[in-house]
C-alpha cells in the first residue's frame, strides 16, 4: 500500500525535460509528512502529543528519470528503530512498479515546548502505530539500503 501518491508538477521539470534532482527530495519530504500522519503525528497529533519528527540524515539514490505528469508512488519500510529514532527506507515507483529513486533516512522524535524541541521517546500511541509499519529484518534489507557513497576501490 502506497504511503504517498502524487504527480510530477510542471514546475518540478528542469531544462533536461525531467524532474529536477531537488524535487525528488521534495517528494521524499512529503513522504515523511505522510509517514507522520500514518503514525498519528499529523497536525492535530503533533499538537496533542506536543511531539514531532526531525530528519537527521538522508541518502537519496536516483535510479530512473521521471517526467512531467508522471504518477509517483512512495512506500516506506522500517529498517530499525529505538525509543526515539526511526531508520526508514522509502522507495519511489511509477505506476508500473519501476523503481525511480530511494531515500534512506534517520528520523528523530522530538518533544516540542515553548522553549524549543528536544529528543524524546515516542509517545505511547505513536509507538504503537510505528509497530504496525512494514519492517525489513536486518538480513533482508532492500538491496539499496545501507549503502555508503564513495568511489570503488582502485585495483
Amino acid at each position: 500500500m502506497a504511503l504517498l501518491i502524487t504527480r510530477v508538477a510542471p514546475e518540478w521539470v528542469d531544462y533536461n525535460g525531467h524532474m529536477n534532482d531537488a524535487e525528488y527530495a521534495r517528494v521524499f519530504s512529503l513522504s515523511v509528512e505522510a509517514l507522520m500522519a500514518r503514525i498519528g503525528l499529523d497536525e492535530a497529533g503533533r499538537e496533542k502529543e506536543r511531539y514531532t519528527l526531525y530528519t537527521l540524515e538522508t541518502h537519496l539514490c536516483y535510479r530512473r528519470e521521471v517526467h512531467e505528469d508522471q504518477t509517483l508512488e512512495v512506500e516506506v519500510t522500517l529498517l530499525d528503530r529505538d525509543a526515539k529514532r526511526l531508520h526508514v527506507f522509502f522507495e519511489m515507483r511509477d505506476n508500473q512498479g519501476n523503481l525511480l529513486a530511494t531515500s534512506e533516512q534517520m528520523l528523530m522524535g522530538m518533544a516540542t515546548a515553548a522553549d524549543g524541541a528536544r529528543p524524546a521517546p515516542f509517545p505511547e500511541s505513536v509507538d504503537r502505530a510505528i509497530s504496525e509499519l512494514p519492517v525489513a529484518p536486518m538480513d533482508a534489507w532492500p538491496e539499496l539500503a545501507g549503502r555508503r557513497i564513495g568511489l570503488p576501490p582502485k585495483r
